[in-house]
Order: C-alpha cells, then structure tokens, then sequence
C-alpha cells in the first residue's frame, strides 16, 4: 500500500494486462516504467502508467478540490534554454586545433558514459563554478586535458551564442505573467554562470528568484532546491507548478516536494500551453477577479 500511495503522489496511474503495454507519455523516462511490460501484461500484472499534465491535475482536483497555483518554476538547460549547437560539434570543432580527433558520435558517446557515472569529489556536481567538474567531463569526453582547451569550451558556454530560447514567445508569456503577480522562478541544477548566462539572454528580469544547485547545495531531484525556491518565492510548495524535461529530476523531485509539476515535451510543449491548462494560474489579488475564468476552464492570464 505504501508503494501505490507514492506512486500515485508522484502522478501515476494504475494499468492491468495489455494496456500495461502501452508506452507512456515522456522522454527517457518510459524504461523505468515500461521495461518489462509485454511478459507482465500477458501474465495480466498490475503497472502503474505516468500521467499526463490534465490527468495528474483531475487526479488532484477529485483529492484536494480547486487548485490555485501562484508561482510558476521552470527549469533551464532543456525547458527554458537550448544549445545552438549540438554538445558534440562545438567539442570537436573547438578541440580540433587541441589534436582532438574522436567523431561526433564518439564524444557523445564518451560525454553520455562520463555524465553518468558517479563525481566522486564532491557529491554535488556543480559546486561554485563548477570548473572541476567540467574538466572531468571535457577531457573524459574528448581525450583532451589541454587547460586552454578547457577554457575556451567553459567560457563558450557562458555567452549568449551559445545559447538560445527553447520557446520564442517565452518573453511574452512571463511578462504577462510577473504583470498578473505571478511569481515566477528558474530552478536549475547548474553552476554560477547561471545567472550572468541569464542576463547575458536578456531574460533574468522575468524571474523573481533563481535556485541554482550550486548555491543551494542541492540538486535535483533533491526536494530541497524546490523548497528552496518556493521559499524564495513566499509561496507554499502546494501553490508552485514546476515545469521542466526531465522526468526523474523535474517531474519527480518536484512532486516529491509538494509541488505540481510538467513535463516539458510531454504535457506541455510551450509556456503559453502551460499557462493554458485546465487550471488556475494567479496571484492572490486575482483569485477572487480570476473565479468566472476559472470556472470556464480558462487563465485569467492574457498572453499577447
């Protein structure tokens, strides 16, 4: 019992026999839950199946009635931000002059291998800048331990060319939303060049707070850095949505924390989509003014 309870916390639903083998909602989380779903759906065992967005929300609506979400937690690398190039390009293309010579698919490969081990320094990976940590994967990566190497990749990464919004109209969806008195903040397991990279964006006024993991000592699916950040906010966690790409660390670590969450990709593919959802989305001022939008199913939020 103590196992569905949670996995129906974490917004999950129960599938028996061949709907077991159904593939669920999401990116690379559907291994964890879809691993052995043929053989058990023959045997018609019981799995549990990730909820989508609307379905999670009906869930907690039928448990807790009407939800009023007042702030709104987004990821960065993945949900709010994206590289302009692939990881593996600006590798080899940088490193050439370095003698790095492993093909793009090598170095990802490499990169893939070298991220998923254990970083056994420290056990946060990105502490203040985050430069030994990085130099682990880059030369893990490459085969390359030239230190300028290093520095040309690290500081790469810390410009705005590097770097580019994953939704075009997201300036106009937060503006819309720090106007209504929405709180709004970026939870990242990142290290200190998050905020400078923000600014560099020109998007670090859309938010009123960032929790970076470097700062907080804690990364996700760590609860902390998302109590963190309501904290930050003044909004308790039950009044936060989390919105990011990852499963596990987004999807999981936030609900664990007692806040709603997206997932990127999955249930929502942009922020207006987001906002959008059969849901209340507003600051205290505008829960009273916000009620007849709310009971057509709709944002009193207006996105331009």
């Amino acid at each position: 019992m103590a196992v569905a309870a949670r996995l129906r916390s974490a917004g999950a639903r129960l599938v028996v026999g061949p709907a077991a083998m159904a593939v669920g909602r999401g990116g690379g989380g559907e291994g964890r839950w879809m691993g052995t779903a043929t053989a058990e759906a023959a045997a018609g065992i019981a799995r549990w199946e990730p909820m989508g967005a609307r379905e999670y929300y009906d869930y907690r609506r039928a448990i807790y009635g009407d939800i009023t979400h007042k702030a709104i937690l987004v990821d960065a690398a993945g949900t709010l931000l994206a590289p302009t190039e692939p990881m593996a390009q600006v590798y080899r293309t940088i490193g050439e002059k370095y003698g790095v010579n492993y093909s793009e698919d090598e170095i990802l490969m490499r990169y893939r291998r070298a991220y998923a081990q254990p970083w056994g320094r420290s056990r946060l990976r990105y502490v203040d800048d985050g430069r030994p940590f990085w130099q682990h994967i880059v030369s893990a990566s490459t085969g390359c331990s030239d230190l300028q190497y290093f520095e040309e990749l690290y500081q790469y990464y810390t410009t705005a060319k590097a770097w580019q919004l994953c939704d075009p109209d997201a300036k106009y969806v937060f503006e819309a939303l720090r106007k209504a008195g929405v709180k709004t903040a970026v939870v990242s397991n990142f290290d200190t060049r998050l905020r400078p990279l923000l600014q560099a964006l020109n998007c670090d006024h859309w938010f009123d707070a960032v929790a970076v993991s470097a700062e907080v000592a804690a990364e996700k699916p760590n609860p902390t850095i998302f109590l963190k950040a309501c904290e930050f906010l003044g909004v308790k966690p039950e009044e936060a949505v989390h919105i990011g790409d990852d499963r596990r660390n987004d999807l999981w670590g936030a609900r664990d924390a007692g806040c709603d969450a997206w997932l990127w990709g999955s249930d929502v593919y942009s922020f207006k989509e987001a906002i959008s959802i059969n849901i209340h989305i507003g600051s205290p001022a505008q829960d009273q003014a916000g009620s007849a939008a709310y009971s057509a199913g709709s944002t009193p939020i207006r996105i331009y």
